[in-house]
């Protein structure tokens, strides 16, 4: 009994209830507007249709006839805005028609004229059920339906009269597939609106994915330069009171506490590695992107950027290197971010410019690094790259970690640059302001490091 109540009251809320506009088409501005057109045209020749038959037919006389048959034209049209009040109209328009010309069969001739529906009405009524059902749930679409149904039963099963043509089995059939067809386009219609937000939510989850791999990766590496610090403190701790004569007990406690704390942090970092290092790492231009077979190798550094880039020329690019400025000690992770980034550009010139020729520019600045890589034109197309395709997205999240900022975009010769600027040091890094993502690919590209605004 609560189910029932339930679904009688949500159904009564719904037939209450207004509706939405005509659902908009996908058509030119100046078409959209048709569809309108259409239907007041064939609500003017419903209208004409029912002031005739009904006047002449029904015997109901012109001001009858003529209410009646522009009631049923006035509810077509206003099912474009309005339907449920429209069906009302449409419907009570034929019944009262119906009962009026009651009276008058009886005198009439087998077979009759059709009753209680004539055509025009069931035109219209019919094109207003679709409506309907395209606007409104199913379940408000089916009761209409219904009471249709019932309110046509009622008048020919019940009341009866002289000879007619019944008609009532028909337009209800006739009701049935136009309250079906509205359904069904109004159900594809929701389904391809839920399809594209799936889709656009399942695009969103598959760029957050990407940039927690890109992070988690990013963690990885660095895990090695943040446990090579706590190994040297932890062994600085331990041999601190070594280099003092005779340490006091208070000294030792508190360097014992220090290498206890560092041993601690030293192996929660294990545990870190443990779960965010990947167990089967590829690398598919033999470049090192990967942790490889010795995922417990040291992380890369600049020393070893020649080495880089003749793994890059055997891979068959023609790559030179430059580099200026007072090379000044640079902090592990800017040394690990500058290699990867270099690496990872390279590694897209061999995917995308076959052939190319490559240039590799890093200048030491008392700021920071800047790096350049730029590369030619293929002189080939590229064939089908093995890669993931988050290259950018990797480097961008690097220079942006280390409070820096990176520029990639395509050169007037067909090329591809990639510029990057890192800080040197975290006190830099936290003056300068740190760049939104969308800004990363602007066309003003990385701060001038030398800090001139003139």
């Amino acid at each position: 009994m609560r189910r029932t109540r339930g679904s009688l009251s949500a159904l009564l809320s719904g037939l209450s209830s207004g509706s939405a506009p005509l659902p908009p088409l996908p058509w030119p501005r100046w078409v959209r507007r048709l569809p309108h057109v259409v239907i007041c045209l064939i609500a003017v020749v419903a209208a004409i249709g029912g002031i005739d038959e009904m006047s002449t037919s029904y015997r109901l006389g012109v001001e009858f006839g003529l209410l009646a048959g522009t009631s049923q034209g006035v509810a077509l049209v206003l099912a474009l805005w309005r339907p449920f009040p429209a069906w009302w109209l449409s419907l009570s328009a034929m019944f009262i028609a119906a009962v009026a010309a009651r009276s008058n069969m009886a005198d009439m001739v087998a077979p009759g004229p059709n009753w209680p529906w004539i055509g025009p009405t069931i035109a219209s009524h019919a094109l207003i059920l679709f409506l309907l059902a395209l606007r409104m749930p199913a379940r408000v679409a089916l009761g209409v339906l219904a009471v249709t149904g019932l309110v046509t039963a009622f008048v020919q099963g019940l009341l009866g009269g002289g000879p007619y043509s019944g008609t009532g089995v028909l337009a209800v059939s006739v009701f049935a597939v136009a309250v079906l067809l509205g359904t069904a386009l109004r159900g594809s219609r929701e389904a391809r609106t839920q399809l594209v937000e799936q889709e656009s939510l399942t695009a969103e989850e598959r760029s957050r994915r990407t940039l927690l791999e890109e992070r988690n990766r990013i963690a990885r590496e660095l895990h090695d330069v943040v446990a090579h610090h706590m190994s040297v403190i932890s062994i600085q701790a331990q041999v601190a009171p070594h280099l003092v004569e005779n340490p006091s007990d208070e000294l030792k406690e508190n360097l014992d506490g220090i290498r206890q704390n560092a041993l601690e942090a030293l192996t929660e970092l294990r545990r870190v590695l443990g779960v965010l290092r990947s167990e089967n790492p590829d690398d598919a231009y033999g470049l090192g992107a990967g942790t490889g077979a010795a995922p417990d190798a040291p992380q890369p550094t600049l020393d070893r950027l020649d080495a880089l880039v003749e793994n890059t020329r055997a891979a068959g690019l023609a790559v030179t290197t430059e580099i200026t400025g007072e090379q000044l000690p640079l902090p592990p992770g800017v040394e690990l971010s500058a290699y990867r980034i270099v690496q990872e550009a390279l590694s897209n010139a061999l995917r995308h410019a076959p052939g190319s020729v490559v240039r590799v520019e890093l200048t030491h600045f008392p700021r920071g690094l800047q790096i350049r890589v730029v590369n030619s034109s293929p002189d080939r197309p590229a064939p089908p790259s093995p890669g993931a395709g988050h290259g950018l997205l990797g480097m961008r999240e690097r220079a942006m970690m280390l409070g820096g900022t990176l520029m990639a975009m395509e050169t007037a010769c067909g090329g591809f640059t990639v510029a990057a600027f890192l800080p040197r040091s975290a006190a830099t890094a936290s003056r300068t302001p740190t760049p939104r993502p969308d800004d990363s690919t602007g066309p003003k590209g990385p701060p001038d490091p030398t800090g001139d605004t003139s």
